[in-house]
């Protein structure tokens, strides 16, 4: 499961100092050509971004290649990968040059002796409708309760103040109505995709203005899957993902003849990775860089047992970095990673996404059914006491006396 390779800012640039309000002809000429500027800056970013992005992934498809060789096919068959991504162009291309370099045609597949390429489908659903593989999910009321919880944490209302020039400069020089350590991502990624492609900086964005900027990016995703409860937050979030992955192992542990699939590709994002290892309790608290892969790796062992390794690859300049399951060996039996990942993993999430009724909730729940049913109960009184009144004299207990000294008294 890997991050789509490099981009342009995902925010349109947001890094000119506000300008004072301009009147007149003159001013708004210069205003029109500011933007014209802006617009061929970005576009040309984009371009540029996109085919380095490429490059990341045909090299991580080239790097798989090498790793499974003897395992994987040379050649592309259709029964031994699954190929799933997000909606999204930059995850749909990243996914289409990995698989070009890790399926490079040969023989009948080259269809064209000038093209070392091959189609190779890659499955999505529409992002509206998408739930394994983007993260936050939105559509959860008790972990927006988390995240209202988190925001008031001893640790998150340290690096508020820690950092608070740091938002005020960044609130300053962009314009930016709301920031705060979970916005200022946006301000970071843009200079980062700039500086990534030698474009200048503005005057205010010095080495130790964007080491800032680094830190509190990072703290964001560790707010965002930890800090406060982080298991129930990867119950609601990651754990969706961990669930199915674990679910894929066990069925691929149990010997099978007819079963051909030997390898699962996933294409999503930078919040996809970090909310998949938090979930694991493997997060480093840093944004998945570009390309970076997840790799879970299951093995038969010589007793006829499965087992599980996992790597970490956020630098293709070195081998992928091995990953232990906490209350696990780096070579984790399957029974045992199935038991620890168990607590990540939600058995109904649609319960565990409700918000609890908080103790002065149920006392004003109480009060309010007291209260209705002593109306009720005056409500009864009163009527029946209408209902007395209205009825004829006789049949309210009056009735005819014999008076002794003769006649009748009523």
């Amino acid at each position: 499961m890997f991050r789509h390779g490099d981009r342009s800012p995902v925010k349109a640039s947001t890094l000119l100092t506000r300008t004072k309000r301009a009147t007149g002809h003159k001013a708004l000429g210069s205003y029109h050509r500011l933007l014209k500027a802006l617009f061929t800056r970005i576009t040309s970013v984009t371009q540029s971004f996109h085919m380095e992005g490429m490059r990341q992934h045909f090299e991580l498809g080239q790097f798989l290649r090498n790793r499974y060789k003897g395992f994987l096919n040379e050649s592309y068959d259709r029964h031994e990968i699954s190929v799933r991504s997000t909606d999204y162009d930059r995850t749909l291309m990243s996914a289409e040059a990995n698989l070009a370099g890790l399926y490079p045609p040969s023989g009948q597949q080259v269809f064209t002796s000038d093209l070392k390429w091959q189609p190779i489908p890659v499955h999505t659903v529409p992002q509206s409708e998408e739930r394994l593989l983007s993260f936050p999910l939105g559509d959860c009321p008790r972990y927006k309760q988390l995240m209202n919880e988190t925001e008031h944490t001893k640790e998150f209302l340290n690096v508020t103040t820690t950092y608070r020039d740091i938002i005020e400069l960044v609130r300053n020089k962009t314009g930016l109505n709301k920031t705060n350590v979970e916005s200022v991502w946006s301000v970071y990624d843009t200079l980062f995709c700039e500086s990534r492609h030698n474009m200048s900086a503005p005057d205010w964005v010095t080495p130790a203005v964007m080491e800032k900027l680094r830190v509190l990016k990072d703290f964001g995703f560790q707010v965002i899957f930890g800090v406060h409860k982080q298991q129930e937050k990867s119950r609601l979030q990651g754990g969706i993902l961990l669930s199915e992955i674990v679910k894929n192992l066990s069925k691929m542990a149990i010997p099978d003849p007819k079963q051909r699939l030997k390898l699962m590709m996933l294409s999503a994002h930078d919040t996809t990775v970090a909310a998949l290892q938090a979930s694991l309790n493997v997060f480093n608290g840093r944004q998945p860089p570009y390309a970076s892969c997840q790799i879970f790796e299951l093995y038969r062992e010589d007793n006829g047992s499965a087992s599980v390794s996992m790597f970490y690859r956020n630098d293709s300049k070195v081998e992928p970095y091995a990953v232990q399951l906490p209350g696990c060996s780096q070579r984790c039996p399957l029974d045992d990673f199935v038991r620890i990942t168990k607590a990540s993993i939600s058995d109904d999430r649609e319960k565990e996404c409700q918000v609890p009724s908080e103790p002065r909730d149920k006392e004003v729940i109480i009060s309010l059914a007291v209260s209705g049913c002593v109306l009720l109960l005056l409500v009864a009184l009163l009527l029946g006491v209408i209902f007395w009144q209205k009825q004829p004299v006789g049949s309210r207990g009056y009735h005819h006396v014999i008076n002794q000294e003769g006649g009748e008294e009523s």
